[in-house]
């Protein structure tokens, strides 16, 4: 198993339990206190900045997947560390868009990781 497909081995079957947890849970980000906003903005931030120092790879196959979700986790970890008193988004169709997508995503990277990518 090389880098990435380690990388998407975690990865991968994280987002499907993070985003299936939070559409279990999303009223706990109704009152939520900025300090764990911000705590979960730096475990964010610090799992993306794993990835894409380990993972910086922008070749057009599976592989970019993973640099680009390691990304993505830097911008919503540092996001949400400079602004842990932002609304948390609420229950809605653009919510479940976007926790859709992520669980996708993770489906996706966990299906590459065990399976390797279709030839």
């Amino acid at each position: 198993m090389d880098l990435t497909e380690r990388i998407a081995a975690i990865l991968g079957p994280a987002l499907v339990i993070v985003t299936v947890s939070e559409v279990i849970n999303l009223k706990i980000w109704d009152n939520v206190h900025p300090a764990v906003v911000y705590l979960n903005g730096l475990v964010l931030l610090i799992g993306g900045l794993v990835i894409v120092t380990t993972h910086n790879d922008w070749s057009l196959d599976f592989s970019v997947l993973v640099t680009v979700t390691g990304w993505l986790l830097v911008l919503a970890g540092a996001f949400r560390m400079f602004f842990p008193i932002a609304q948390q988004p609420a229950a809605g169709l653009g919510t479940y868009i976007v926790i859709s997508l992520l669980f996708s995503l993770g489906v996706a990277l966990t299906a590459l990781a065990f399976l390797g990518p279709a030839t």
